[in-house]
């Protein structure tokens, strides 16, 4: 599943497009206890609630591709029946008309979601009927190729509203505020299954969480049965850890500028590519070759790679380096730079002790004041 897939299935959560044929909620307290269940035709609603539950099913499907947004993939073993997959399918395919079966849902949820707080499940069923497209990449709505039939879940905090004193109409004061209990946007919530190349994929499911390096594990396991990737933080930890352990001394100022350079080319290249640049292992034993390192040094790459990033696991490139900065870092410095302009920091030598050196070349600026050069 691309951004181009995403787009596609997102552009349906809006009241022009609408696909979605049912809505169902629970709503959970802090102490794990089912305190509403409800399922309704979504266009039953009043207009303002729809709207604001496809403002939270949109929720679910934005962000970066890799980071908070993440296609997992089910194991053979992970799809047998009486799996979490497997609850998954029979879900979808009673189009959330089954009590018992959004009961046991609800069920695996409780019992792996890990939140101190109330909750609100969201779950709704949605066909879209998947246009066909011509030759020159038209969409052609009366040529439909499948109807892509899915489930999207969102999981919401509901916290009490902040105290305060607000304006009453009614008696012309200003009173109290009554608190309420209000749905926030989703911490996490997922797709499934996933869309890719505009079809249904059964094998996998579009995650996403709120925040990054929190992925709710726990959840993942007891919800989806899906295998849990590295988390963006967790990617770029790894390739640290690879890059100084391959090189060892000779992990060096150059070596390392070169190699960011040559990522950020990698991800500029591919910028109008809707699939994410991933790298494999010998791809980014590749990268380390032409960046300058030794090839004594790349002959313990391979077990390296094995031992800390995995055998089969594969990085994205965007979460190797910042695409914003070239950062470099002492205990008492940090100086950070434009990641296309590189070429103006280098390291040198001078009166016998190893320097950073910058080179200005336009204003130079001192909290903020404009300086003499």
């Amino acid at each position: 599943m691309n951004k181009k897939d995403i787009l596609e299935v997102r552009k349906q959560l809006s009241k022009e497009n609408c696909a979605i044929t049912r809505i169902c909620g629970c709503y959970v307290t802090h102490e794990k206890e089912k305190k509403l269940e409800f399922t309704k035709a979504f266009l039953s609603l009043g207009e303002e609630e729809i709207f604001k539950y496809l403002d939270i099913l949109k929720k679910t499907m934005s962000g970066t591709l890799g980071k908070n947004l993440m296609v997992m993939d089910f194991s053979l073993e992970a799809e047998a029946d009486g799996t979490p997959h497997h609850l998954l399918r029979e879900l979808r395919k009673s189009k959330l008309q089954d009590d018992q079966l959004l009961s046991e849902f609800y069920d695996n949820i409780i019992a792996s979601y890990e939140y101190p707080e109330n909750y609100y499940i969201v779950l709704v069923h949605s066909n879209y009927d998947v246009p066909g497209k011509s030759s020159d990449g038209m969409e052609m709505f009366d040529a439909s190729d499948e109807v892509y039939e899915h489930l999207i879940v969102a999981i919401c905090p509901v916290n009490l509203s902040k105290a305060g004193l607000s304006y009453n109409a009614l008696t012309n004061d200003i009173e109290e505020r009554v608190r309420d209990w209000i749905v926030e946007a989703p911490m996490h919530g997922f797709v499934f299954p996933a869309f890719t190349d505009r079809s249904s994929d059964l094998h996998s499911t579009l995650y996403y969480s709120k925040k990054p390096d929190e992925l709710n594990p726990d959840f993942i396991e007891g919800v989806l049965g899906a295998t849990l990737p590295l988390t963006a933080k967790d990617q770029k930890n790894a390739f640290d850890a690879l890059i100084s352990d391959t090189l060892e001394d000779e992990c060096d100022f150059d070596t390392v500028k070169t190699l960011h350079e040559n990522i950020i080319q990698l991800v500029e290249e591919a910028k109008e590519n809707p699939d994410p640049v991933v790298l494999s292992k010998p791809e980014i034993k590749n990268l380390l070759a032409k960046s300058g390192a030794d090839s004594e040094k790349l002959e313990t790459f391979d077990n390296e790679f094995t031992d800390i990033v995995g055998e089969q696991e594969r990085l994205m490139a965007n979460n190797l380096t910042s695409t914003r900065s070239f950062e470099v870092k002492t205990p008492d410095v940090v100086v950070k730079v434009n990641p296309k302009r590189t070429d103006l920091v280098r390291t040198e030598e001078i009166d016998g002790r190893k320097c950073l050196v910058i080179e200005i070349t336009d204003n130079l600026y001192v909290n903020g004041i404009d300086v003499n050069k």
